[in-house]
């Protein structure tokens, strides 16, 4: 089934990130931050490159504020449903780095992002609000973190 509503190339996101960050067993870090984004979808078709980037920050390793940032880049699908609505699902890789540092390990850590989303294209237009949720993991202190990310924000498309 093909979409009536045209299909651009390029999208650029800009939007809130709440990430629940599991640090070591029984010790999570709630933080908040921003999320920014781009993906290319060469010739308008279901397939595309996609780059983000988020920076949180919060409160749980000693009194200083803890700071989160990521950059990573992957692939994405979407497809077109009814309703104006974009339905999406991504994979992606790169480096994380957690600030302070701390005796317990490195401040930097490989990081992967399996997650999905919905676009509300917003009359028609080159606009759309995203709500997206995603399943972060991580290796820092000597275990494994997988942490949720939940995010809200803009789209522009051109």
């Amino acid at each position: 089934m093909q979409s009536v509503f045209q299909n651009y190339n390029w999208q650029a996101y800009f939007g809130y990130t709440f990430f629940r960050f599991y640090v070591v067993p029984k010790f999570t870090d709630n933080m908040n931050g921003l999320n920014l984004g781009i993906v290319y979808y060469p010739g308008g078709r279901w397939f595309g490159a996609d780059g983000e980037f988020i920076g949180t920050w919060g409160r749980s390793i000693g009194p200083n504020t803890t700071k989160f940032v990521a950059g990573m880049g992957g692939g994405r699908v979407r497809w077109s449903a009814p309703h104006n609505l974009e339905v999406w699902g991504h994979g992606l890789v790169g480096i994380s780095n957690l600030l302070p540092q701390t005796a317990l390990g490195n401040q930097s850590a490989f990081l992967y992002e399996l997650g999905a989303g919905v676009d509300l294209n917003v009359l028609n237009s080159h606009w759309a609000i995203r709500v997206s949720g995603d399943m972060i993991g991580t290796h820092y202190f000597n275990t494994y973190q997988y942490s949720p990310k939940i995010s809200a924000g803009v789209v522009f498309r051109y």
